[in-house]
């Protein structure tokens, strides 16, 4: 499968995806800001890659945080995993949140979240007046662990 990826002119200077370890499921996504962005515990902020890509159709990218900023710094993406459509060509951007306690400084450069390449499958929908009888039925939230 082979990914199309255009460096915007504010990625100039910046690498573009990698994959870090041989078996890694996500590419690491860095910023493209020109200068340093301060996140406040509870702030939300789009954080710029400088990329756009063109994925084959019946493809999609999700946008995943990354592990160590999540449990070192509490940073984390807002609508996890965002998904990045076959179809967009935009700018990918990233909805960065702290939830920790103190301040985070992304600078230029920094791996702040990952891209993980999944298949998508479209269903065909169908409106019925009935479903199907399943023994958990309309039971949800919890229902399944309740004795």
């Amino acid at each position: 499968m082979e990914l199309k990826v255009k460096k915007l002119p504010n990625a100039e200077g910046l690498p573009v995806p990698t994959y870090e370890s041989e078996f890694a499921a996500g590419l690491d996504i860095r910023a493209a800001v020109d200068e340093s962005v301060t996140i406040n515990p509870g702030e939300r902020v789009m954080i710029p890659t400088g990329l756009a890509i063109a994925l084959p159709a019946g493809f999609e990218a999700q946008i995943r945080p990354r592990s160590g900023l999540a449990i070192r710094e509490g940073i984390t993406m807002l609508n996890s995993p965002g998904t990045i459509d076959a179809d967009y060509r935009g700018e990918v951007k990233l909805i960065v949140i702290n939830h920790g306690q103190e301040k985070v400084v992304i600078s230029r450069g920094d791996r702040v979240a990952q891209m993980v390449i999944a298949p998508v499958v479209q269903a065909t929908i169908t409106e019925v007046d009935e479903l199907s009888d399943t023994s958990r039925g309309a039971g949800g939230f919890g229902s399944t662990g309740a004795n």
